[in-house]
């Protein structure tokens, strides 16, 4: 059970996930979550109770703008959610970053299904089915320009352009998922390309069809 393996983890010593801090037994609940620069000023955090507003803490950005993806780094400071067990901590963080805890023990499993950019693209239809024309080195580029920590994704890319294609070496093809200490996170993974690294590449896709490449 997830559940199980969780607890597991952090009786092991996992205290964070992306821009999250797992404080146990904390403000009187069974489990605190902050953001992680807020982790030593809990007392001055406007508190919450149960996993159901972490779906209102990680909707909008510090400045306003729609978190688009979940895995995006700009999750809002100022929080601090009470749990009372590890299901709802489970809830809460699935909540935080969708199907993050089953990706991370499908891996540790040897068992994550991974999808590769062109798999992922051939699948496009509508407006989106020009994406898939996008030359290998326009596919590698937006890797640089849209994913990793610099373009504000925390997520560690596990798929590659194709079977026999691997990503160039980048900032964004080596971040592992992790911001913080390894030894005591657990990764956010991206085992295929999002929605908006597909708009972004249908754009491309256009823009080099226009420019005759």
């Amino acid at each position: 059970m997830i559940r199980q393996r969780l607890e597991n983890a952090l009786n092991e010593g996992i205290r964070q996930i992306g821009e999250i801090t797992i404080h146990p037994d904390t403000a009187g609940a069974a489990y605190a979550l902050c953001h992680t620069e807020d982790s030593n000023s809990l007392d001055l955090l406007e508190t919450h109770r149960g996993p159901s507003a972490a779906r209102e803490i990680s909707t909008w950005a510090e400045d306003g703008h729609y978190r688009f993806t979940k895995g995006e780094l700009s999750l809002r400071r100022g929080w601090l959610l009470l749990l009372d067990d590890t299901n709802e901590l489970r809830q809460a963080l699935d909540l935080f970053y969708p199907a993050s805890l089953g990706l991370w023990l499908a891996e540790k499993d040897g068992k994550i299904d991974v999808q590769n950019l062109r798999e992922k693209l051939n699948r496009q239809t509508g407006m989106y089915k020009f994406a898939k024309n996008i030359s290998d080195a326009g596919a590698q580029r937006l890797v640089r320009e849209v994913c990793g920590p610099g373009n504000c994704c925390v997520k560690k890319i596990l798929w590659q352009i194709d079977e026999s294609t691997a990503l160039e070496d980048s900032e964004a093809s080596r971040f592992n998922g992790i911001v913080g200490d390894p030894e005591r996170a657990i990764p956010l993974l991206c085992r295929e390309a999002c929605n908006h690294f597909v708009a972004e590449t249908r754009k491309a896709s256009k823009a080099e069809q226009e420019a005759g490449k």
